[in-house]
């Protein structure tokens, strides 16, 4: 009897916690509906909506509530940010302690950890998901992120690989079971400079470790945006941005009212490609009207509530940080059919990329033209290069002025055209 016994005393153990668990997701979710502001978003309109039915179903004696509390998650992981994952991680938690074998509450803890950079964490709960499915497929979106934490975590003990001696901290870090991306990246990013700068480029080492590090940059923003996502749009890595605009005239256009007055419109749209930048207006006869790239930053706190880019172009760069928010930009914000291109995770911080032009001292606020300009000059791809309307001070800030100038090959102030080919 004593084995019977032990089993129905835990059964009942289960079954006294559950009420204490359903009681900590409500507390949780009335401490982030308490923490929320004026000017809820769509997201967030769904989250209280799911909450509210939670809330309904614990008071209901013939209903189960578990149900209504993974949905309150997954209503979390789409309104995002640091406060809805957050949420949904505490709820995921109190799922699983509710029903220990629930593959969904697995999932939706895995996804949780993930979305906050706790990549081996989340990888622990997405092999604990897969093994309850008892041999069945996993969803797909579990499955993509799996390899890639997987093939990420490779990137950097294969880097560690080639100087032991140097890596011993980035590789007691990866041992730490609570790391996060944000801890791994800049540690990982000063590794590589410190090599780069003990050792040279001409290094096979540093050659190899350079590949590393770009191909774990890649891998930290892969898989975020599917392609569906993407309104039909081909996503463009770096190499991808260089082919298209090789052999191509090149000119960027400041949102300037006195570009819009002028009559250089006719001339502007000979170019092979035509560069504008964010909220750009056109008038035909002094800007032109073909718009071959389109570049915009990511302002403010919610960017991704910021009206859609439906302006036709065929080439969209998207610049911002952090990686989450511009993720859920580009996801809400890309109108189908409105691009043939958008740059992928690889081009959202070019200036700042270690992996791309790595230059320190630039302004958060730095302009999205010099951004724009800076990674065309560095993809150094075009034969002709010339901006159009930035003549005049206050275009550029003044640094980025004075980079422009000291590289520039022809000022022509009638046209407003500063040459940098």
């Amino acid at each position: 009897m004593t084995k019977p016994l032990a089993g129905l005393f835990k059964a009942r153990q289960k079954d006294a916690a559950r009420p204490v668990l359903y009681a900590r997701s409500m507390r949780l979710c009335g401490e982030h509906l308490a923490g929320e502001g004026d000017g809820a978003g769509v997201p967030q309109v769904r989250l209280t909506r799911a909450i509210g039915v939670f809330a309904a179903a614990l008071d209901s004696p013939s209903a189960d509530p578990f149900d209504a509390l993974l949905q309150v998650g997954e209503r979390a992981l789409e309104a995002g940010g640091e406060r809805g994952l957050g949420l949904a991680l505490g709820l995921a938690e109190s799922s699983a302690g509710i029903r220990q074998r629930s593959k969904g509450a697995w999932r939706l803890r895995g996804l949780a950890l993930d979305g906050l950079g706790r990549g081996d964490e989340a990888l622990q709960c997405y092999e604990r998901y897969v093994t309850l499915l008892g041999g069945g497929a996993p969803a797909p979106e579990v499955a993509r992120r799996m390899d890639t934490l997987r093939r990420r975590r490779a990137c950097v003990e294969a880097a560690v690989a080639l100087f032991p001696e140097a890596g011993a901290g980035l590789a007691a870090l990866l041992r730490e079971p609570t790391t996060t991306t944000a801890v791994v990246e800049p540690r990982f990013a000063s590794f590589v400079r410190d090599r780069l700068a003990e050792h040279g480029p001409g290094d096979p080492a540093v050659r190899r470790l350079l590949e590393l590090h770009g191909r774990h940059r890649r891998l930290v923003e892969q898989g975020a945006v599917p392609e569906p996502l993407l309104g039909g749009a081909t996503p463009v890595g770096v190499a991808g941005l260089r082919g298209l605009i090789a052999g191509r005239t090149v000119c960027l256009v400041a949102n300037a009212g006195d570009v819009a007055k002028s009559t250089l419109g006719a001339e502007i749209d000979r170019y092979d490609l035509v560069v504008r930048c964010d909220g750009y207006r056109v008038r035909a006869e002094g800007t032109g009207e073909r718009t071959g790239l389109h570049a915009v930053t990511l302002r403010g706190g919610a960017p991704w509530e910021e009206p859609a880019w439906t302006r036709p172009a065929g080439v969209r760069l998207v610049f911002g940080d952090p990686a989450a928010d511009w993720r859920r930009a580009v996801r809400t914000r890309l109108a189908p059919g409105a691009q043939e291109h958008v740059g992928d995770a690889s081009l959202r911080r070019p200036l700042a990329d270690p992996a791309l032009l790595s230059e320190g001292g630039w302004e958060p606020a730095t302009t999205t033209a010099f951004t724009v300009l800076r990674l065309l000059d560095f993809l150094d791809a075009s034969p002709r290069l010339d901006l159009i309307g930035f003549t005049l001070p206050g275009r550029l800030r003044p640094r980025e002025a004075e980079w422009v100038m000291d590289r520039a090959t022809h000022v022509d102030d009638s046209k407003m055209r500063i040459a940098l080919r």
